[in-house]
């Protein structure tokens, strides 16, 4: 499983989403739009996000994406011409509640989750790229989460569904 971060502002979001993916064995993430890595750009660590990732930037490879929502839009045309289904996380008429979704056994390792911002979500563009929009449901007064703790819950469903829970 693969991940693509779009736009996540936050330091400590980021490096918390680094920690998880370690945790939960994904392979990569993709930083699109100005979502920060774990580097700048003179190759000095990032602390706010080093320190919450606390060390899993050194395991997880991860890569820089350039050109916004036109460079994230053509990273998922080409994981999906390599075999990935691309999943949004996103809050959307459309959207199919997670724990409703149904994979395949060999569906499993070529799984790409689109995270978005903080505020703002995931562009239309976007959201028109990927093969199906997943949500969390949500029970109480508040109409999200913390990306960082969507990205949790939602890694872990497919986690837990691969090991047939």
């Amino acid at each position: 499983m693969v991940a693509i971060l779009y736009n996540i502002r936050s330091l400590h979001n980021v490096g918390s989403i680094f920690r998880t993916s370690d945790a939960a064995g994904v392979e990569r993430l993709y930083l699109c739009g100005y979502t920060p890595a774990p580097v700048d750009k003179h190759n000095r660590p990032e602390s706010r996000l080093v320190k919450t990732a606390l060390g899993a930037e050194k395991y997880i490879k991860w890569e820089k994406v350039p050109g916004r929502i036109a460079g994230t839009v053509k990273l998922i045309n080409r994981l999906k011409k390599e075999g990935y289904k691309v999943l949004a996380v996103e809050q959307s008429g459309t959207a199919v509640p997670f724990h409703k979704v149904k994979y395949k056994k060999k569906e499993f390792d070529k799984l790409a989750l689109v995270m978005g911002n903080e505020v703002k979500g995931l562009p239309p563009s976007v959201l028109k790229a990927v093969d199906m929009i997943v949500e969390i449901p949500m029970f109480g007064k508040k109409e999200s989460l913390n990306v960082s703790v969507a990205y949790g819950i939602a890694v872990y469903e497919i986690v837990l569904g691969k090991l047939g829970r």
